[in-house]
Parts: C-alpha cells; sequence; structure tokens
C-alpha cells in the first residue's frame, strides 16, 4: 500500500484515477489545481505523484521545476497529459520527472508506470505488471511515449544495438532511430507476433501498426530471425 497523489483539473479523470488505484490497494489523495497540489504533498507526503501538465493556475512541468528547485522533489512523478509535445515531455523527465503518460491512460499503462514508480520510490520488487527487466537506477528511467524504464528495452540488447542511437542529430530524427531500434528488438524478441509486441510496447494493435509503418519497420524482421 502506498499514498498517491493525483493532480488534474478534470473531475472525471481524478475519480477514475483514484478508483483505479484505490482498487489496487492504495491511499490515494486528490489535487485540482498546484495549489492543492503544493498543500497535499506537504500533508500527505506522497510516495508517487501523478501530475497533470495542462492546468489552470500553474502547468505541471511548471511546478515540477518549483519541486525540483526547492529540494522537494522527493518523490517519483508521473506527468500526464493529452495535448503536450514530445519537447514538453522529454523537458519534464529532464527536470526529474520519471514518466510520461499520454491521455487517454490505458490501465496496463497506468498500473505498469505507478509499479515501477513505487519500486523505486519503496524500493519494491516489480510485481505482474512491470516489465520483465529489472529495475536499475544507474540507467535512465523513461521510455517518454510508452511510460516505459530503459533498462527494460536494452536489458538484453547487444552493445552494437546499443550505439546504433546517432546522438548528434537533431532531436526527432535521434527518436526516430531510437524507436525504430525499439521495436525492431521486441519483434525479433517475440518472433515476429504482433500479438505480443503490442503487449510488451503497451500499444494498440492498430496504433502499433501505424507506428511500424511510419517508421520502416519491416515487419518480416523477427520471423526471419526466427526461421
Amino acid at each position: 500500500m502506498a499514498n498517491i497523489l493525483v493532480v488534474d483539473d478534470e473531475p472525471g479523470i481524478r475519480e477514475l484515477l483514484s478508483e483505479i488505484l484505490n482498487d489496487e490497494g492504495h491511499n490515494i489523495e486528490l489535487a485540482e489545481n498546484a495549489s492543492q497540489a503544493r498543500a497535499a504533498r506537504l500533508r500527505a507526503r506522497p510516495d508517487l505523484v501523478l501530475l497533470d501538465i495542462w492546468m489552470p493556475d500553474t502547468d505541471g512541468v511548471t511546478l515540477l521545476k518549483e519541486w525540483s528547485a526547492s529540494g522537494a522533489l522527493t518523490m517519483p512523478v508521473i506527468m500526464m497529459s493529452g495535448h503536450a509535445t514530445i519537447d514538453t515531455a522529454v523537458e519534464a523527465t529532464r527536470i526529474g520527472a520519471q514518466a510520461f503518460l499520454e491521455k487517454p491512460i490505458t490501465l496496463q499503462k497506468l498500473l505498469k508506470a505507478v509499479e515501477h514508480g513505487l519500486a523505486k520510490s519503496l524500493g519494491r520488487k516489480i510485481g505482474p505488471h512491470g516489465a520483465d527487466a529489472a529495475f536499475d537506477d544507474t540507467a535512465a528511467d523513461v521510455l517518454v511515449q510508452g511510460g516505459l524504464p530503459l533498462p527494460a528495452i536494452l536489458k538484453d540488447a547487444s552493445p552494437q544495438s546499443q550505439q546504433n542511437f546517432y546522438l548528434d542529430q537533431p532531436l526527432r530524427e535521434a527518436r526516430d532511430h531510437f524507436e525504430k531500434a525499439y521495436f525492431e528488438f521486441h519483434l525479433t524478441k517475440e518472433c515476429g507476433s504482433m500479438t505480443r509486441v503490442a503487449e510488451k510496447t503497451g500499444l494498440e494493435r492498430t496504433h502499433l501498426y501505424r507506428k511500424l509503418k511510419q517508421l520502416g519497420v519491416d515487419l518480416s524482421r523477427g520471423k526471419r530471425n526466427a526461421a
């Protein structure tokens, strides 16, 4: 059981997240804006915070910066948004956010991100909703779009595959190279099974197909390697 603070200006989302996480056995504190979030953080001392980016008084990224600058960022923070750009998500993770979840948030992604956050906060072992890889504090914690810890991607990757990220390129191009390598890794690992790749990556099959086509991923790659 953990204390989780949910910060979102939409009542429906607060209620839904509260209901889901209550069912998982956690104590939930709710805040609808940054002012309430500041007070709740002091009062409840949460083990984890789910923080919306777009709020009416102070946006989530600004609040995250405030906590980081003041030394109050002592708990994992998972950012949430339905409209943020990838640059905003990257900025949030650089400030100190552990993960970023796109709205609408699927149950699988929510539980996985929360479990990894609590694993870091409370030192727990990752349970049934977590990824297969062990959590490694020395590695980067976030794959922005999926809310997945990076060690889950690279644990079994070869040194050569880890070196194929073009860090001297513009962010968008470097991200595309990374995402392509990520999906090719899972296609190979799952022998080309789109169902298993969808489960591993937390994407709906339709979204997964569109993503692979956009990145130019060879869908027969895993089946050829398994033959």
